[in-house]
């Protein structure tokens, strides 16, 4: 067992625009140095079409940018790299790759190199509305074993079988040249370790219970049933996809020699079992049961762990998925989350600056924004929005819904509708909260991480108003990747399991918003006018023939 006093070890945290290599302390978590590099493709807006809500990354964005990231982390400090014992990776997701004959992806073929269907299909990726759909329809026609039941009874396009098979219908050179199919949270393990072989990449839970209808009630991911019946064109593909994954606290082998020498890191470096970005950031945030981590950037996500005796038969209708050891071993890891948050924010910031994006008032735009509506009063001039920007995540995935903007008048002001979107937001996290309590899982603390908590206190503390309960903002900058250097340190033998890591490193509490009772009481009535506004977007959605 490695000594955890001396130990030092690297959390990998893929984001949607960029890679954070950062160096942790094995004993207490301490933040020694910190990489960060953009992905030059991604940045250029390469392969995208947000008309389309297309959204793919080149894998070389990942390689690339995680080795300069790497690399400036141990010059920034050589010594403590020296004493890196191992490795823990957190991604985007879902966001699946598919691999060629040679094991690699199959963008690295000159033959697909600048194909959009051969890249990383990102988490925010709604070309799969239909393939989604008939998922659904299946599932629920009786024909079938209901593979939804512990993804809260409906599949979304944001989804690894969605998407697949929707790449697999739309480019048949594609599908023609595809041998297996990859989370990139499973990929980077098996990169970094020297894995070709898809039979022989370690699978993680997390990835494989939330996204890919994995469940041990089936044995497995879905029987050859379901597959026959979507489309024969999945039965092309290895069956089952893969088979036995397990929770991040699990080995995926060991740093080959070839990264080993491209980091500048000693050789034989643990790797550890890759998992969601959001549920790396829960365990960074030293999540307990039936607390709410809300991971919040241009998405959210909304962790919460609950003792498997206690949920029981339990099943939380229309959240992203239920399942055993996906977050810590041991407990049934729950998943929520908005499709849109930061990037409702940044979508405003856009209209604001159309043709003058690269000014200097750009630049300080949302923080004068931010200052300008922390001024006004709960539902300021009756401006009122819906945050369905890229469709609805939960409660009850719907990717045909889009956003609203009502109670707009002469005297709107862009500060007025600036607070209506983070109100939005806010409702948003509400509908979700108050979905797993109706449900039965009791939320008794709310937790938040991320950028956006420690850059927008208004955004937080409407929050917290929105919900009537308090909010704990986690001190750490890099929650996620903390979570990921937790079962570095558990893979490594630093700590004797990941609970006692988790303990042992987890990052404390920044600072603490408490609703405003007045407040509170305005956003009661108001939650009730944005319902009424839903069910009119809802019923605009899906026109009745």
């Amino acid at each position: 067992m490695a000594h955890a006093s001396d130990a030092h070890v690297i959390g990998l945290d893929f984001g949607s625009d960029s890679v954070r290599a950062v160096l942790f302390r094995a004993d207490d978590g301490g933040e020694v140095a910190r990489s960060v590099i953009a992905y030059p493709r991604w940045g250029r807006g390469d392969y995208c079409d947000a008309g389309r809500q297309q959204f793919r990354q080149h894998p070389l964005d990942h390689a690339e940018s995680m080795r300069e990231a790497v690399r400036g982390l141990v010059a920034a400090a050589p010594a403590a790299a020296a004493k890196v014992v191992g490795i823990g990776v957190d991604t985007t997701g879902s966001s699946p790759l598919p691999l060629g004959a040679d094991g690699l992806p199959l963008a690295y073929d000159p033959a697909f190199r600048d194909d959009p269907d051969a890249l990383c299909v990102l988490w925010k990726d709604h070309t799969a509305l239909i393939e989604a759909e008939e998922i659904n329809r299946l599932c629920h026609s009786g024909a079938i074993t209901d593979y939804t039941r512990y993804v809260g009874g409906i599949y979304s396009s944001e989804w690894f079988w969605a998407k697949i098979l929707h790449i697999h219908r739309s480019s048949p050179k594609v599908a023609a040249a595809v041998v297996s199919w990859v989370e990139m949270c499973d990929w980077i393990p098996a990169l970094l370790c020297g894995v070709r072989d898809p039979a022989k990449i370690v699978r993680g839970r997390c990835a494989a219970g939330h996204k890919a209808l994995w469940h041990p009630e089936w044995g497995g991911l879905p029987g050859r049933e379901f597959y026959e019946k979507l489309d024969p064109l999945l039965t092309k593909l290895p069956y089952p996809l893969y088979e036995g994954p397990v929770a991040a606290d699990q080995p995926a082998g060991k740093l080959s020699p070839e990264w080993a020498e491209t980091f500048g890191l000693p050789a034989g470096i643990v790797v550890a079992v890759g998992a969601f970005d959001c549920h790396m950031g829960a365990v960074g945030a030293g999540l307990e049961p039936y607390e709410l981590a809300r991971v919040m950037g241009t998405s959210t996500c909304d962790i919460l762990i609950a003792p498997p005796a206690d949920v029981g038969s339990t099943l939380v209708a229309g959240i992203c998925g239920q399942v055993p050891d996906s977050v810590l071993p041991g407990y049934i890891g729950f998943e929520a989350g908005q499709s849109s948050f930061g990037d409702v924010f940044a979508w405003f910031k856009q209209l604001l600056t159309w043709g003058d994006a690269g000014s200097e008032r750009s630049a300080g735009l949302l923080k004068a924004l931010g200052e300008a509506a922390a001024a006004l009063p709960p539902g300021a001039g009756g401006e009122i929005a819906l945050d369905w920007f890229n469709g609805r995540r939960t409660p009850d995935a719907d990717q045909r819904l889009k956003a609203a903007i009502a109670g707009l008048h002469l005297g709107s002001t862009a500060p007025a509708i600036y607070r209506a979107l983070i109100e939005a937001t806010a409702y948003g996290t509400r509908a979700i909260v108050d979905r797993f309590v109706e449900e039965g899982i009791p939320v008794t603390r709310i937790v938040a991480l991320g950028g956006i908590p420690q850059k927008s206190p208004l955004t937080v503390q409407i929050c917290a108003d929105v919900l009537d309960r308090p909010i704990g903002v986690v001190a750490s900058e890099e929650c996620c990747a903390l979570g990921a250097a937790v079962f570095a340190a558990t893979v490594s033998g630093c700590h004797q399991s990941a609970e006692a890591a988790k303990q042992a490193m987890k990052s404390g509490i920044l600072t603490e918003y408490t609703p405003d009772p007045a407040a509170a009481a305005a956003y009661r009535e108001l939650y009730a006018r944005r319902g009424r506004l839903a069910a009119y977007a809802e019923a605009d959605a899906h026109p009745v023939s």
